[in-house]
């Protein structure tokens, strides 16, 4: 049962960058598992190998310094809260707190808006789509295509996945002359320009996405979905509830820093850009 319990642990709360390894690493995990309980029951466990540390995470008493323009953006420019959130489009876990983040934006209509960072941890599946997502944004069709990745692709397993995974060759779907025909087909249901989004998609995009992956990875991000709720770090798939203390509890700061003279508009590019960590902390040896 024990065992059980730890491994449910590793694999529910999100996506890892290196997920495709899940199925080993959990048979990994096993093993370490039986021979702890061994050395245990022999009333040892001194002699054992040393653990490797944890990964550094962020803080979650600390405010970080997260970026987002240019940034697609669901809430008003000046709200007092803004969620940030770093997702894969085939990660079931940012999947499972879409409607987390409805219910966020309904309850908060004024004062909540969630900013969009690609955080690409299933290369193969998920690449076409953070790219598409961010040429259509270019459109101004963002929000309309992010649902058509998660209802349509997601949902149905249809990613337009690399040439190199199915037949060993160098080229990438947006890199070849037919395009990433799932995406494409997204954008031409939706009206787009279809030369553009492709242009997009090859060029400019490509920067963009990884730009957000580093700006994310300098600050601790490892794994999908991960939030900074005005700077402050959340990670898994949380409920609602959650997000809802940490917002209440930046709101609560905010209406005090606006009323002492703030403008709203600049509330968190002055509390959270300019005065937030740039950068992970590392632990001390």
């Amino acid at each position: 049962m024990n065992k059980l319990i730890l491994v449910a642990v590793v694999v529910v709360a999100a996506c890892q960058a290196d997920n495709k390894n899940l199925e080993r690493k959990i048979e990994d995990l096993n093993k370490k598992l039986d021979t702890l309980s061994a050395q245990l029951a022999r009333g040892g466990g001194a002699g054992a190998a040393p653990q490797r540390p944890a990964r550094a995470e962020p803080d979650r008493a600390k405010t970080y310094a997260v970026p987002v323009d240019g940034d697609p953006a669901d809430g008003p420019a000046d709200a007092k809260v803004t969620v940030v959130k770093a997702y894969d489009y085939a990660c079931p876990f940012c999947e499972k707190v879409r409607d987390a983040m409805e219910e966020l934006r309904k309850k908060y209509p004024s004062d909540v808006r969630v900013i969009h960072k690609q955080f690409v941890v299933h290369p193969q599946q998920a690449t076409a789509s953070a790219l598409a997502a961010c040429a259509a944004d270019k459109q101004g069709k963002f929000k309309e295509i992010d649902a058509m990745l998660w209802d349509k692709g997601f949902k149905a397993r249809q990613f337009d996945k690399d040439a190199t995974a199915e037949a060993g060759g160098a080229q990438r779907c947006w890199d070849t002359a037919a395009g990433c025909p799932i995406v494409v087909g997204f954008a031409q249901e939706l009206g787009l320009n279809l030369d553009k989004f492709k242009a997009d998609m090859k060029g400019e995009c490509q920067q963009l996405v990884q730009k957000d992956m580093r700006e994310l990875t300098a600050l601790g991000v490892g794994s999908t979905p991960t939030f900074f709720i005005n700077g402050r770090y959340m990670v898994g798939a949380a409920p609602t509830d959650s997000f809802v203390q940490l917002v209440e509890e930046e709101l609560k700061k905010a209406n005090e820093r606006i009323a002492a003279g703030t403008p709203a508009a600049s509330y968190y590019q002055q509390a959270v850009v300019d005065k937030g960590l740039k950068q992970l902390e590392r632990p001390q040896q």
